[in-house]
């Protein structure tokens, strides 16, 4: 999959069907040591790519993916931990 067509989907949580946001509106967290991405950050209150309003987010672990759909990524957390 090409991180262009992975932009478009939606973070959804399995266990409470929550919507964490647009995986285009996240960073990715990379491992600089294995060079693998460990995680996204999920910026809430965010007012565009460039600016900012709030740096508070919250991590999703890139190995808590259970499924990847058409129009979703399926994600297993049970909090939010923050960045």
């Amino acid at each position: 999959m090409l991180l262009s067509e992975f932009g478009g989907k939606e973070l959804v949580n399995l266990n409470d069907g929550s919507r964490l946001g647009l995986i285009e509106d996240a960073d990715l967290l990379i491992d600089e040591e294995t060079g693998k991405i460990d995680s996204f950050i999920i910026f809430e209150n965010r007012l565009s790519f460039f600016v900012r309003n709030d740096r508070n987010g919250f991590r999703i672990p890139w190995d808590t993916i259970r499924k990847i759909g058409n129009d979703m990524v399926i994600v297993e957390i049970d909090n939010r931990k923050n960045f």
